[in-house]
């Protein structure tokens, strides 16, 4: 996978990030490029927890795990990314809708492509 994708990926995950901040409440992203370093960082911490703890507790793992470490690694990334705030119940929800929305654009993470 070239270097253009993985821009791609990203740009398409903060767009998404864009909308979920427009639709779900107590989710506040300040702009393009806040939501840009966000998806990076959810990919990063993502990476993490796929490497500490196995592919099905990974946010991009389906099932409850996935969905429950999702949210937690949204709501973590808040305090990496400034311009970003999300409660408890914001990153429940953004968790959510970005699980529906992944159900119609399904989109393999560029850690998942590099395997």
């Amino acid at each position: 996978m070239n270097f253009l994708s993985h821009v791609g990926r990203f740009i398409v995950a903060a767009l998404v990030l864009m909308v979920v901040g427009w639709i779900v409440p107590q989710f506040t992203i300040g702009g393009f490029w806040s939501a840009l370093i966000l998806a990076l960082v959810i990919a990063l911490l993502g990476w993490v927890v796929e490497g500490i703890f196995g592919k099905k507790a990974t946010p991009f793992g389906r099932g409850i795990v996935g969905f429950i470490v999702s949210a937690l690694v949204i709501w973590v990334a808040q305090f990496v990314v400034s311009g970003v705030s999300v409660s408890i119940l914001g990153a429940i929800l953004a968790a959510l809708v970005i699980g529906i929305v992944d159900l119609f654009l399904p989109v393999s993470t560029p850690f998942e492509a590099a395997k």
